[in-house]
């Protein structure tokens, strides 16, 4: 069953170079405007149940097309088909009074989401305890910090039982500890077979979680498909438009409930620890030790490593989740883990290695270490390529 269908929807938004053009324009009809295309016309069918990634560059039109689904914006021209409730997590907070408590505004928003009286109250306790923000639910929601407000924003919107549930960058709101719940939440949603629309900048969660991936590209659909082929292809694009930047070094902090830290990486290359370390393809073994804290009431995180060439191409990554191990805590709260690589296949290069800490079922991001170590490596034969693929020859 379709649950969203949009036929040759689009948007255009109108600018001004100074606030009384516009009234000029009215009074001369004669127009002083500039004309931008969020959207040109886009026909889209999402089915029950299928979780669409949305990518693309800032600009591409990601939340205009997420805000015409939801409701919040209206098409210039074309229709659109909804079935469903929709609860929408696009700039969280909107529609809160700031004059109002946050008891009053949970009464409002669920009110703009068709609930009813009863519906609400029969929810509201459900809200609370997931926010978890206390007393100050009866104070003025302009005196709330950004956490409390995103706190209880995201509460509003996921505590419905949505048909629909659309994402638009809010999965790591909050502190450690909420992030985890919110990231739970959504996994729950995506479980019970609802629709999910997910925009992200991150393209392994996207990859990870979603069945179908939309790119979009300055307003006008690029690709439409598997997961891995449209990131693939995105990914490809954006290296060719623009230059690999040398990532910020990793930073340690200290671990919070609900989450985890890395605490040290080592990387050898034949017993020799460095950052800057001189590789033999296929001849020499690199080893990378990470250590790290958790919540003791989490289950035991899993490590995932990434290769990058000089130019930020992906080159390799692997990870304790996919290769079956998991991982135990040899004291409460933490645990150490080693990779080894003997006989490098990296061909001749530059490379750079960055170490992932994510969930149990490798999908949320804890903590993430940027450039860990650059690896030169060199070679004595003449391969060409950036990997030697393990091969065995044989006359018949």
């Amino acid at each position: 069953m379709d649950v969203i269908k949009l036929d040759n929807v689009s948007k255009t938004y109108a600018y001004y170079a100074h606030g009384v053009d516009r009234l000029l324009e009215i009074i001369t009809r004669k127009s002083r405007h500039h004309a931008f295309i969020a959207l040109h016309p886009l026909n889209l069918t999402i089915s029950q149940g299928q979780v669409v990634g949305i990518i693309g560059n800032n600009g591409a039109g990601k939340s205009t097309l997420l805000k015409l689904i939801a409701g919040t914006l209206r098409p210039d021209g074309g229709g659109a088909t909804i079935h469903g409730r929709v609860a929408a997590l696009l700039e969280l907070g909107t529609g809160f009074h700031p004059e109002m408590s946050g008891r009053e505004n949970v009464y409002l928003s669920g009110t703009m989401m068709g609930l009813s009286l009863g519906e609400i109250e029969a929810l509201y306790p459900e809200i609370v305890v997931f926010a978890d923000i206390g007393d100050f639910m009866e104070q003025p929601v302009k005196t709330y910090s950004s956490g409390m407000f995103m706190r209880l924003a995201f509460a509003v919107a996921t505590c419905v039982e949505p048909d629909i549930l659309i994402v638009d960058e809010a999965l790591s709101v909050g502190d450690g500890a909420f992030a985890r719940k919110s990231f739970n939440r959504f996994m729950q949603f995506k479980q019970s077979g609802k629709t999910i629309l997910f925009c992200s900048h991150s393209m392994y969660q996207v990859e990870a979680i979603c069945d179908r991936v939309l790119w979009l590209d300055k307003g006008q659909v690029r690709l439409d498909g598997i997961p891995s082929e449209v990131i693939s292809a995105y990914n490809e694009f954006s290296l060719s438009q623009t230059q690999a930047t040398v990532p910020q070094q990793f930073s340690q902090l200290a671990v919070v409930a609900g989450t985890a830290k890395i605490d040290t990486i080592t990387v050898a290359v034949d017993g020799v620890p460095g950052k800057e370390l001189d590789v033999i393809s296929q001849i020499s073994e690199l080893l990378v030790t990470v250590s790290f804290r958790f919540d003791p009431q989490l289950p035991p995180p899993s490590v995932a490593l990434v290769f990058f060439a000089a130019d930020g191409r992906i080159i390799s990554s692997t990870g304790s989740k996919q290769d079956g191990l998991t991982l135990t805590q040899h004291q409460p709260g933490q645990a150490k883990v080693r990779i080894n690589f003997p006989q490098l296949a990296l061909l001749k290069g530059e490379y750079w290695l960055d170490v992932y800490l994510l969930c149990e079922n490798a999908l949320h991001v804890y903590d993430h270490a940027n450039t860990v170590a650059s690896l030169k490596v060199r070679q004595k034969g003449l391969e060409l390529g950036v990997v030697m693929l393990t091969h065995r020859w044989e006359q018949i």
